[in-house]
């Protein structure tokens, strides 16, 4: 029997950023997604599979925006993909999202895509928390006012979904209908410039300047025009078809708005929340990393043991298995930050941040809006100066972007783990706190202070004095998704092991290769031993042969040709090694070492365990206090991953302020280790 084929039917989806786009397109594609850039930028790009019916739908999912008259380059992208993109490529249908407890505001961005003539889906969703305000929404209506099909939904309830599947096998068309958002002087100019394109079509290409001849001064008095006639129409819509019963309320939102927007205990609930996320990573965390620390350890013992005695075992045993497991063991940590800052996101309080902390950011020469991509920066720095696109004023948007990367980003999470377990004691307390969580979360704070007092310097380098307002949607608390926050976790997660993995690999390899290999003194070691060592045991002998090869490797060569320049620091060649390998990305320091100090010992135990004996010439310390805090203090200023430099570059487009911001972080990162550490010693 033959098996009819599918054709896979494309559907984009487009709204508002914060209405709950991407719990839809979890909730419909699941774990079959994958991200991706879009040609010529850094913007994501998220597609998904699904299938109903035996029909299979490739869903796009486009960057949130507020309005076809671009501002930011999210918008500009989204803009030229509807307008620009030859017909034969555009997706069958669009589904458009509404919120049903804002539905007048989210509906200007739908009503102006309906304007385009392409097949459009209206979702209204958070249809549950509408009931709960007593906010009544007529489909019938709706559907009749904008001869669309409307579907109203929960995303994160999973309600409605169906109903929005079942529509999509449809054929819908879209019929023109009479340009409402237009004066008739304008509607003249449109028809002589717009050709083969739809009227609306032609309408934002001449506002935006890449059809016709209109000056700046018409088009903002055109877009101004067209949001005046068009909130108008939608008014008179939303006066038919929504209503609302406030006695049947029961909304809890504004009751807890009250509380953790409020000017004084705000800031001290968030700081609150912030220190509860730190100690979690130490407390939750701490029985997962031993074992897989742990089982890293006994997994290389293993290899040692089984494999045939020789230089691939050595390599597998002492090269990649550390390597890996220096950057596996933090795993748990990663998690567990993205799972609270999800659970932050998903209920609603993210966005309370932001509003909190607007007016305090613009004393810093920076936007209200400068706090999402700073909030972001506390995972990863790339998304972070990419989300600052949204910021419409030039110098705003490049002092935010020169800024970010101090943030402690999770990249520099096992660097802290690992020195701050050096120098606090894993069972120290400070009165119910953790000694060890307290101390990450002063580097978060200090990684905070510092980006803005570099605000405050660029601020007055750039002379800015132009103040944004911010605008934000302040959603309804809801209860967190937790499949939504668990695919969060998972899909952050992956790309952490799966990025790091493949550097650390690569760079695994790398130094066993250089450290197992060198010039004469290397190959001669065991001869230099047996001459000048003589009165040695057995044992010591054995040591003393691996100190001379891996000190004369090609390796330790590299290291001790920068060591002079990092020695006011605190920091032997080994040490040297891990940051330049740790350019790559910062979180390579730790395998860096791992693999270091596993090359040529004999005994198999932890990372931490192994930097803990590690000892100078002179038989002191060599992560001693002194040494550790150094660190600490480099890897926070330091700009310590050149995917951040690329990107940066990508955004600015400028090789100065992008040599700048390497300039000023490495400077900054050098002297504040070497103060601390002169000072310490």
């Amino acid at each position: 029997m033959e098996t009819k084929a599918t054709s896979v039917h494309k559907v984009a989806l487009l709204g508002n950023p914060n209405l709950g786009k991407t719990t839809l397109f979890n909730a419909l594609c699941g774990l079959r997604q994958k991200t991706g850039n879009y040609p010529g930028v850094t913007v994501d790009k998220k597609k998904g599979k699904f299938k109903h019916e035996g029909e299979s739908f490739e869903l796009i999912d486009l960057p949130g925006i507020n309005s076809l008259f671009a501002k930011s380059q999210d918008e500009e992208l989204v803009v030229d993909y509807l307008l620009n993109t030859p017909k034969a490529e555009l997706p069958e249908k669009l589904i458009v999202m509404a919120s049903a407890i804002n539905l007048k505001r989210t509906l200007y961005l739908f009503d102006q895509i309906r304007d385009l003539d392409i097949p459009v889906v209206l979702v209204v969703n958070l249809i549950d928390v509408a009931d709960k305000q007593g906010i009544a929404i007529d489909v019938e209506k709706l559907e009749e006012e904008f001869s669309v099909n409307v579907v109203k939904i929960s995303a994160k309830k999973s309600k409605g979904l169906q109903d929005l599947k079942d529509l999509l096998l449809q054929d819908i068309t879209v019929t023109s209908r009479e340009p409402h958002y237009i004066q008739e002087y304008e509607l003249s100019k449109v028809n002589a410039q717009k050709g083969d394109l739809s009227t609306y079509s032609a309408f934002v290409k001449m506002t935006n300047g890449s059809l016709g001849d209109l000056s700046s001064a018409e088009q903002k008095k055109w877009n101004t025009n067209e949001s005046i006639l068009r909130y108008k129409f939608l008014s008179r819509i939303i006066e038919k078809s929504v209503s609302q019963d406030k006695s049947k309320a029961t909304d809890f939102t504004t009751r807890a708005d009250k509380i953790l927007v409020h000017p004084i205990f705000g800031y001290m609930i968030f700081a609150a929340i912030m220190l509860l996320i730190f100690q979690a990573i130490f407390w939750l965390a701490s029985y997962p990393m031993d074992w897989i620390d742990n089982g890293f350890a006994a997994l290389s013992e293993f290899s040692t043991a089984s494999l045939p005695s020789g230089y691939f075992s050595d390599l597998i045993s002492e090269g990649i298995i550390p390597g890996i497991g220096g950057v596996v063991i933090f795993v748990p940590q990663i998690a567990i930050l993205f799972f609270l800052f999800s659970i932050l996101e998903e209920s609603g309080y993210m966005q309370r941040i932001v509003y909190l902390m607007d007016r305090f950011m613009q004393k810093f020469g920076m936007s209200g809006k400068s706090v999402v991509p700073m909030i972001s920066g506390l995972a990863c720095a790339i998304p972070a100066i990419m989300a600052a696109r949204t910021i419409e004023n030039n110098k705003e948007r490049l002092i935010t972007i020169l800024i970010t990367p101090l943030l402690t980003c999770s990249a520099r999470i096992p660097v802290y783990v690992v020195i701050i377990a050096l120098v606090v004691p894993d069972d120290a307390m400070l009165g119910i706190f953790n000694a060890q969580g307290l101390a990450l979360m002063a580097m978060y704070f200090l990684g905070v202070v510092l980006s803005l007092i570099s605000a405050l310097v660029f601020k007055w380098i750039l002379k800015t004095e132009f103040k944004s307002s911010l605008i934000i949607d302040m959603p309804t608390y809801l209860m967190p998704d937790f499949k939504n926050v668990l695919l969060s976790v998972w899909n952050n997660s992956k790309a952490f092991v799966w990025n790091a993995g493949k550097i650390i690999l690569a760079t695994s390899i790398i130094l066993f290769v250089l450290a197992t290999n060198g010039g004469d003194k290397f190959n001669n070691a065991e001869q230099i031993v047996v001459s000048e060592y003589s009165h040695l045991n057995e044992e010591e002998q054995d040591l003393m042969v691996s100190s001379i090869q891996i000190e004369n490797s090609y390796l330790g060569s590299i290291g001790k040709a920068i060591e002079p320049s990092i020695a006011p620091l605190g920091y032997d060649w080994k040490i040297g090694i891990s940051l330049i390998t740790s350019l790559a990305a910062r979180e390579v320091f730790v395998g860096t070492m791992s693999t270091i100090y596993s090359i040529n010992s004999e005994e198999e135990m932890t990372i931490r365990d192994r930097l803990k004996t590690q000892k100078r010439s002179d038989g002191s310390a060599v992560f001693s206090f002194a040494t550790s805090i150094s660190l600490l203090l480099f890897y926070a200023f330091a700009l310590q991953c050149l995917s951040t430099v690329a990107v940066t570059y990508k955004e600015t487009k400028s090789i100065k302020w992008t040599s700048i911001q390497f300039a000023y972080m490495t400077a900054l990162a050098y002297f504040s280790a070497l103060i601390a550490y002169q000072i310490l010693s």
